[in-house]
């Protein structure tokens, strides 16, 4: 008998762990997760890093090290975060080799402050990439108008990355754009092309959260009957969009050339909603060449009791564009929502990272 989460990955879905910290790394936690759980790959935001270096001491002897070298709270930050991602990248090293690249990844975010200034993004990204000094580093980038530039000049320069807070179907288009647009510049300054991976974030359960709200505000029986549809609609719409995408002349021939396509990633996907399935967003989005990124939570649910039945995206194309049309027939725009999600995603990144600064500065005032 083969586990859920064994299951998932023999149906073509990379299982990454939403969740990364110093304990996890020197506990064998980690390491137990790949062996056990069938996880070949870990994502990073603010939001974890802030949490990981508020509990415990695992923390405490480097906080102190920093302290007495004079660093500032930010230099301290991408100290540690560094340290700990390119610990992990070591952990998945012999996953990544396996994989040739695409698995065994570890992903560390540029600060959020700087989502609307493309110059400073790509800076930040070329600098982390230099610090974690690992190949199977993903340098996250969030899908702003000024991020896809960013993504742009950041994969011309050879680098891997993880496009984060992608919530449309158009700005994911664009985000497709702006990746084959650096595999371009990538090929035209002499770079591997085999060797750059990408994945594009496409967030699901804050897509329901935010449309079940005006739903339920709508209050008639059809706006009611359309409640938690539209996330996995959304991602699976997504999933669509970039089969026909990399179907495109200009991509298809970057993939000739020896170039990988951006695989599509459901982050966000534990449930918010009490009265879903737990692994909801896990087994409606089964399809090959895509990643999963989970919470432990999520993760342990799928492990004791999802169901796994193969491809769960590709046969439901016409449906979700059904639910689309109906969300759109009880007055729901949808523009409106991905604008509001993206605006509120990038105010909640900031608010972790000045969290995490504000941490990381008690820290280093208390290690003195």
């Amino acid at each position: 008998m083969t586990s859920p989460t064994e299951q998932l990955a023999a149906a073509g879905v990379s299982i990454w762990l939403d969740d990364l910290s110093r304990e996890r790394i020197s506990s064998g936690n980690l390491s137990e997760l790949i062996s056990s759980r069938a996880v070949t790959g870990v994502t990073t935001n603010p939001t974890i890093f802030a949490g990981a270096l508020s509990k415990g001491e695992a923390y405490a002897p480097r906080v102190k090290e920093l302290a007495a070298s004079g660093a500032t709270t930010d230099e301290a930050i991408f100290s540690i975060t560094s340290e700990d991602v390119r610990d992990a990248c070591d952990i998945f090293r012999p996953i990544y080799d396996a994989t040739a690249g695409v698995d065994g990844r570890v992903s560390i975010e540029v600060s959020p402050d700087l989502a609307h200034d493309t110059d400073a993004t790509i800076a930040q990204a070329k600098d982390l990439s230099a610090r974690v000094d690992r190949e199977n580093v993903l340098i996250k980038i969030p899908a702003t108008k000024a991020g896809l530039p960013a993504i742009t000049a950041v994969i011309g320069a050879g680098i891997s990355v993880n496009v984060t807070l992608i919530f449309s179907l158009e700005r994911y288009g664009e985000v497709i754009d702006a990746f084959v647009a650096g595999l371009e510049q990538a090929q035209a300054a002499g770079h591997d092309l085999s060797k750059i991976h990408s994945v594009a974030s496409f967030f699901v359960s804050r897509v329901d959260s935010e449309v079940d709200k005006r739903l339920v505000a709508i209050g008639s029986d059809e706006a009611i009957a359309l409640k938690s549809k539209a996330g996995v609609a959304n991602a699976r719409l997504a999933y669509e969009l970039f089969e026909q995408k990399f179907a495109e002349p200009a991509a298809a021939a970057l993939v000739a050339a020896g170039a990988n396509v951006q695989r599509p990633l459901w982050a966000s996907t534990g449930v918010k909603d009490p009265s879903l399935p737990d692994t909801l967003y896990v087994t409606e989005l089964v399809a090959a060449g895509t990643v999963n990124t989970m919470p432990e939570k999520t993760l342990e649910a799928t492990f004791d009791h999802g169901t796994v039945t193969g491809d769960t995206i590709t046969a439901n194309y016409a449906d979700s564009h059904r639910v689309f049309a109906a969300l759109a027939g009880v007055g729901v725009d949808f523009a409106d929502v991905t604008q509001v999600l993206e605006d509120e995603g990038v105010e909640k990144f900031i608010g972790s990272w000045h969290e995490l600064q504000d941490t990381v500065t008690a820290a280093l005032k208390a290690a003195k």
